[in-house]
Parts: structure tokens; C-alpha cells; sequence
């Protein structure tokens, strides 16, 4: 593990953090209106974002490499500011935040099943349905307020991907064998082809409105997964941290 990369990585979040401080909030002021099924389907992307860390952040301290363990700390932040400015947009629209979702509990268990490595798989899961549903939100919206909001997390979602994907390829590259390696990744690809259906079918009519058939959407998070399996495994397509700055 190169430290000094993930040293780089939590650099890299402080100036997002400064960034946003010197952005400020989008206007709430300026309201939000969306069709039924799009304010149910991001109350539920809400709750799901709107999780503590700890586990994660334990794991990552228990890794043994303090600028992993600073990235991480930095990079839940963000999923916590994600939660708060999709609870912003909610009452800036009328609508309030749930406070349960069955999926999403699911999902948490299966995170905490094992160690760090099945932790950033199952996460990086969710990072992919993510990143499209974002820009499905961002593009489809229509609202000027929630196309501002969605393009803001998205940004954040995509720098992710490649931040997981450096802790996962030396995580996977721990395992003794070549099969294995790949096994585990195919492993990885067939949950995320069930997440992505299972998103799918569950906003599909949020989709819908957003201009995104439930095909298209799980054909683009399958394209995505596979340059993160052709990262991980081999660096054949290695994602690398964003560059040029703000």
C-alpha cells in the first residue's frame, strides 16, 4: 500500500470540504417541484445516505495506515453532507425525510458482514447505482434547485469510485491466488448486477420520469463495474484521483 497516495486522497477531500465552505448552499429559498414518484425515490436515497460511518471508519483504523484511516473519515463526511442536502431539498419541496427503509437495512448488514475488503465491495455497490442515479436526477430533474443538488453529489460520487478502488486493489491483491482474485470480483459483479436490478425495479417509475428506462439504467451501472473490476484486478484501467482541482 503506498501511503503517500492516501495522504494525496485526504488532501484531495480537505479541498473539497474548503470548497463547499466557500460555495455555501444552493438557494432553498428558491423551492423545489418534482412528480410524486421522484420525491419518494429521493427520500429513500436520503435515508441511505444518511449513515454514521462507524464502521467503516473502524476497519479502516484497524488497516493500520492513519492517511487511509484520515481519507475515510473525510470521505463520510461527505456521504453525511449528502444527507443533509437531500433533507434540505426534501423541505424545500414540502416533503419531509423517512426514517426506515427495509433495503437499506439490508444493505448496512451485508457491509458489516465481514472485514474491510467485503466492507468496500459491497460499498463500491452502491457508489456505481449512485453515480447514475445521480446523473439521472441531475439531467431528468427538470427543477433547477434538485438538478443543482444532484449535480453536486454526483461530483462527490465520482471521485469516490476511484478512492475505493485504490484500498480495493491492494486489498484483493492480498489473496493468495490468482482464481481466487478473480472469482471474488465476478463474485462482485453479480452483485452488482442484483443491486442495480433490484434499484431498478424499485425508483423504476421515479426513472421513468427522469428520462432513464430500467434497462439503461442497469446496462450503465454494469459498464461502469467493469472498469472498476479491470482496476482492481490488473490497473488495465486504473481510476485514478481527479486532478486539475477546484
Amino acid at each position: 500500500m503506498n501511503a503517500a497516495r492516501f495522504a494525496e486522497w485526504t488532501e484531495h477531500f480537505i479541498a473539497e470540504a474548503e470548497h463547499r465552505e466557500r460555495v455555501g448552499d444552493p438557494d432553498w429559498a428558491a423551492g423545489a417541484d418534482l412528480p410524486g414518484p421522484v420525491w419518494r425515490s429521493l427520500q429513500r436515497f436520503q435515508f441511505g445516505e444518511d449513515g454514521d460511518g462507524a464502521n467503516l471508519i473502524g476497519k479502516a483504523d484497524r488497516a493500520g495506515d492513519a492517511d487511509y484511516a484520515a481519507a475515510v473519515r473525510l470521505f463520510v463526511a461527505e456521504e453525511r453532507n449528502h444527507a443533509r442536502l437531500l433533507a434540505l431539498l426534501l423541505a424545500a419541496g414540502g416533503q419531509g425525510a423517512i426514517d426506515s427503509c427495509w433495503s437499506d437495512k439490508v444493505f448496512v448488514r451485508m457491509r458489516r458482514l465481514l472485514g474491510l475488503r467485503m466492507e468496500l465491495l459491497t460499498l463500491m455497490v452502491a457508489e456505481l447505482v449512485a453515480v447514475r442515479y445521480y446523473r439521472a436526477v441531475r439531467d431528468g430533474a427538470g427543477d433547477a434547485l434538485t438538478s443543482e443538488v444532484a449535480a453536486r453529489i454526483l461530483a462527490d460520487e465520482e471521485r469516490h469510485i476511484p478512492f475505493h478502488c485504490r484500498r480495493l486493489r491492494a486489498s484483493v491483491a492480498e489473496l493468495p491466488a490468482r482464481p481466487l482474485r478473480s472469482l471474488t470480483m465476478a463474485g462482485w459483479r453479480g452483485l452488482t448486477l442484483g443491486a442495480a436490478l433490484f434499484v431498478a425495479a424499485d425508483h423504476g417509475a421515479a426513472l421513468g420520469r427522469l428520462g432513464v428506462g430500467r434497462g439503461r439504467f442497469v446496462a450503465d451501472v454494469m459498464a461502469s463495474a467493469g472498469g472498476v473490476v479491470a482496476d482492481v484486478l490488473d490497473g488495465s484501467r486504473r481510476l485514478e484521483i481527479p486532478t486539475g482541482g477546484r
